[in-house]
């Protein structure tokens, strides 16, 4: 099983994502050109609307393209989402008062109290902490006695 990155940021074009969309929740057909993809790999795709956002994708099954060469179309399986929605967000570092300004995603249909959980999860990735209720940047973390 190989990873196979297709984020809009890398610029390859010979290594490029022609169209990914959802056939239902969880399930979506990718295509693209380069990277001998095959079942079982992980495609890490940028989302839609998104600067920086990407999501995986496991390639479920493949097929080839004869026509025009190097381009396949693939189904795969990733994270679940009803309604997609990307959501911009400020925080600032209790510590020092530095700003982060990130962007996260949703699942829109669950409403306004999946919002915050989303948004600290990615606070989490982006290496900020919540300290009960005191958001604190990675520099501060490692002053912290």
């Amino acid at each position: 099983m190989a990873e196979h990155d297709f984020r809009y940021t890398l610029l390859n074009p010979g290594h490029t994502l022609t169209e990914c969309r959802a056939l239902a929740p969880g399930r979506y057909q990718v295509t693209g050109n380069g990277g001998n993809v095959r079942s079982g790999d992980v495609l890490i795709v940028t989302l839609k609307g998104s600067r920086d956002l990407s999501q995986r994708l496991t390639v479920d099954k493949v097929r080839h393209l004869i026509n025009p060469p190097g381009q396949w179309m693939a189904v795969a399986n990733g994270p679940v989402f009803k309604e997609l929605a990307i959501i911009n967000w400020q925080v600032d570092c209790d510590g020092c008062g530095k700003q982060l300004d990130f962007e996260f995603a949703v699942d829109a249909a669950k409403g306004e109290a999946a919002r915050a959980p989303a948004a600290e999860a990615r606070i989490a990735e982006l290496g900020w902490t919540n300290d009960t209720g005191r958001h604190l940047c990675p520099a501060c973390q490692r002053a912290k006695p």
